[in-house]
């Protein structure tokens, strides 16, 4: 299958790849095949949401597919290739010989009209299945069993497909499309052949509301704060912290309510005015700006140059609270 653009007409229109099925089935499903499905939207018995980002969509038929392949030696044509809106991959219909109806998962280069037979010793060509045992080296398969009778569980989705790189007694080595090698036993079946619409992962979807169609809701993600904000809440958390610290000090102190506190300019408590805890204390602050005023420049005009000064000249400004300091904030020393 190729791949199919639009015209831009709109901003969707523009970015939309989509794959084209005009060479599939446009009729229903055989009924007989098909069972109807349940949308959970995310919640479990209880009715709580359990699955995020789900609810919604288009209402879907499941078809039971084949997985098995346990029909040996008999052939059975294939009448049809479908669109199965549950897995990535094309479906086939297959018709065998005593009348049985069943779906397939179609490989690649299947086509309508082609034969297709399971046995213990087949032909290899794409459609066919049969032990991974009597493969041989290099084969390319999909549908491949890991319990012996269970039916097919690896390499299902569009594309995808395994190979058969070598044999140790009863188990078979396969290679994996991720360059994984996995140990399964050679009495487990597997189809000949990659599976079908190998142009899915090429697909755009080209706007949110498609998305929506598919049973799936948007993922906000979490923005993390910027760097000023972070500062911000820090401090904010600081002093609530405080707060409730210098409370429970003084109820037990106390031995009953919780006291506001000491006045916030008692003599044994008040900081020096070059402290890193009076610099953040407003009448500390108001205080310096009117010893800083007599230093503040001139213009040549008379008028005041507009400048910061500081108290005095030599001090700097403490960036952090150094190393063992005590802890002075709003008058209370620890």
């Amino acid at each position: 299958m190729a791949l199919k653009t639009y015209k831009p007409v709109t901003p969707s229109r523009r970015q939309l790849v989509l794959v084209d099925r005009s060479g599939l089935f446009q009729g229903k499903p055989v009924k007989t095949l098909t069972e109807g499905k349940n949308a959970s939207g995310g919640r479990n018995n209880h009715g709580r949401i359990t699955v995020r980002f789900r609810g919604g969509g288009h209402k879907q038929a499941y078809r039971r597919i084949d997985f098995k392949r346990r029909k040996f030696d008999v052939a059975g044509r294939v009448e049809r290739i479908e669109y199965d809106p549950n897995r990535t991959g094309f479906i086939a219909l297959i018709k065998y010989e005593d009348g049985e109806l069943a779906y397939i998962l179609a490989p690649q280069r299947l086509a309508q009209g082609d034969t297709v037979v399971a046995g213990e010793h087949v032909d290899v060509k794409p459609g066919n299945a049969m032990p991974l045992a009597n493969m041989p080296m290099g084969t390319i398969v999909h549908n491949i069993e890991f319990k012996i009778g269970k039916g097919g569980q690896l390499a299902r989705s569009a594309g995808a497909y395994a190979q058969i790189v070598g044999r140790d007694q009863e188990y078979v080595i396969l290679r994996l499309n991720s360059g994984e090698q996995r140990l399964v036993h050679g009495r487990c079946m597997a189809s000949v052949g990659a599976v079908s619409n190998p142009d899915h992962m090429n697909i755009s979807i080209g706007k949110a509301g498609r998305t929506r169609w598919q049973v799936h809701h948007q993922i906000h993600h979490f923005e993390p704060p910027r760097a000023e904000e972070e500062e911000i809440g820090a401090k904010n958390g600081a002093f609530g912290v405080e707060r409730s610290v210098r409370g429970r000090l003084s109820a037990q102190e106390g031995g009953g309510r919780p006291l506001v506190g000491p006045s916030r300019h008692h003599q044994d408590l008040d900081p020096a005015v070059d402290h890193s805890a009076a610099i953040r204390r407003p009448d500390v602050r108001r205080l310096q700006r009117a010893e800083a005023h007599s230093g503040a420049g001139h213009r040549g005009d008379g008028r005041p140059q507009v400048r910061r000064v500081r108290a005095d000249a030599h001090l700097l400004r403490p960036l952090g609270r150094p190393q063992g300091e005590a802890r002075v904030r709003r008058g209370i020393r620890r």
